[in-house]
């Protein structure tokens, strides 16, 4: 069990007295195994930084999976500038309009192909099922 775990389970009182009781983290690798949520289970999805994977596509189309109808993910990732003073190398940052693509060909539906600013280091999609 990983560190941030352990201190979780040890705080779950904790998180009864500040409303988080709602909140089950759990570890899994989601590329190899999924998220194993039904269908149409969850009423948010946030990709943070994971779409330079190998196979972005897979991870939006299981979010896509489970996600209510008509409820969103919202899509963030690095800025595609190299003057970024952090985050991951230029190469393995994907472009704004590679992640648009990505969560249509997910079927994802954006209402614009242009990004939201998230400054200083981000940008993002709102995307819906």
């Amino acid at each position: 069990m990983s560190t941030f775990f352990s201190a979780w389970t040890k705080r779950s009182n904790s998180s009864l007295l500040l409303g988080l009781d709602h909140v089950h983290p759990i570890l899994k690798d989601i590329i190899e195994e999924g998220t194993s949520f039904p269908e149409d289970f969850v009423d948010y999805v946030m990709i943070f930084n994971l779409l330079h994977y190998e196979d972005p596509v897979s991870i939006l189309k299981e979010a896509i999976r489970i996600l209510k109808p008509g409820r969103v993910a919202g899509l963030v990732h690095w800025n595609y500038d190299p003057n970024t003073p952090r985050g991951p190398k230029m190469e393995i940052r994907p472009k704004p309009e590679e992640i648009h693509r990505w969560a249509i060909e997910a079927g994802f539906k954006i209402g614009s192909e242009k990004p939201i600013d998230l400054p200083p280091y981000h940008y993002g999609f709102i995307a819906k099922k």
